[in-house]
């Protein structure tokens, strides 16, 4: 669809709620946020959805056309993505489906939306079938409330803890005599980590530690040691990023030893970050109030924020 006729649509959706008129009125539509693939700008397309067998679908039809849309492309790069239904927003795990899941949840969405079977009688790719897994907290109890930069470092703690652990259990689950790839819900799953780690880091080397050497000149030592920690931990991720540079995973036991290094180091590294920062930044407020004596609140988000 044109460029302008898209972002009147989005205009329009996002006025009225999620309710649209011309070629959409009365359709399912949600608003798709995705992470330009080359240019790292976020792009937003209104798609038509279909919910089956308890999953939110999206297909990548492109109205039959020969090469998958581009929004598909930045997904396959940044798994990550924003949803806008009616009024909710929310992030979720994009993950195409495959094989005889992707036949099923094909068949699912052509019964309610026959429409999608007439554009793959018309192109030669196979439609992609996407499923938006949402992105929730950690089953073990309510979410913390949070209400210093202490708990939010927790929280965002907790959020690479339990991704990294659901990865590792995806991989280890593969028992030699299996496929030889892993697949494409393992291969998601783990760019959306790597993707969470980074902007994770970003915001810790770029924001809050800066901040706390400026106001806590005690801490120079910890703050060179965690900075080292995230440039080898970098460096692992970089390995998981290569392995996973392809549609599939094609080196298992690879894949399966960088997890396991990126676990230990991981988690070597949080132990000690929260050992050290997290009597400092209980003291600070987050949201932060304003800025303290020595200079600018530090900041940051989760991973799931961006």
């Amino acid at each position: 669809m044109p460029m302008s006729f898209n972002l009147n649509v989005i205009e329009e959706f996002r006025a009225n709620g999620g309710r649209v008129g011309g070629p959409f009125e009365g359709g399912d539509l949600l608003l798709l946020t995705t992470t330009g693939a080359r240019s790292g700008r976020p792009h937003t397309v209104p798609l038509g959805y279909v919910r089956a067998e308890g999953l939110l679908l999206v297909v990548a039809s492109a109205a039959g056309a020969p090469e998958h849309p581009q929004w598909y492309r930045n997904l396959l790069a940044h798994p990550v993505v924003r949803v806008e239904l009616g009024t909710e927003a929310f992030e979720t795990v994009a993950v195409p489906a495959e094989g005889a899941r992707r036949k099923r949840l094909f068949a699912a969405v052509v019964r309610k939306a026959p429409g999608y079977g007439d554009y793959q009688a018309h192109t030669d790719r196979e439609l992609p079938v996407v499923v938006l897994e949402r992105l929730e907290p950690p089953a073990d109890g309510p979410a913390p409330v949070v209400r210093s930069l202490a708990d939010k470092l927790l929280e965002a703690h907790t959020w690479l803890r339990a991704q990294l652990r659901h990865v590792r259990e995806e991989a280890h689950a593969h028992a030699p005599g299996r496929p030889a790839t892993l697949g494409m819900q393992l291969r998601q799953h783990c760019l959306a980590f790597c993707d969470g780690l980074t902007h994770h880091h970003t915001g810790e080397d770029t924001a809050i530690f800066p901040a706390l050497a400026r106001s806590h000149p005690e801490l120079a030592d910890v703050l060179a040691r965690l900075g080292e920690q995230h440039r080898a931990i970098g460096r692992i991720k970089e390995e998981l990023v290569a392995l996973l540079a392809g549609i599939a995973v094609t080196e298992p036991e690879r894949l399966r030893a960088e997890l396991d290094r990126m676990s230990a180091e991981l988690e070597a590294h949080l132990d000690f970050e929260e050992a050290e920062l997290l009597p400092v930044l209980a003291g600070i407020p987050f949201p932060p109030s304003g800025p303290p004596p020595g200079g600018p609140a530090p900041g940051g988000s989760a991973p799931s924020d961006g």
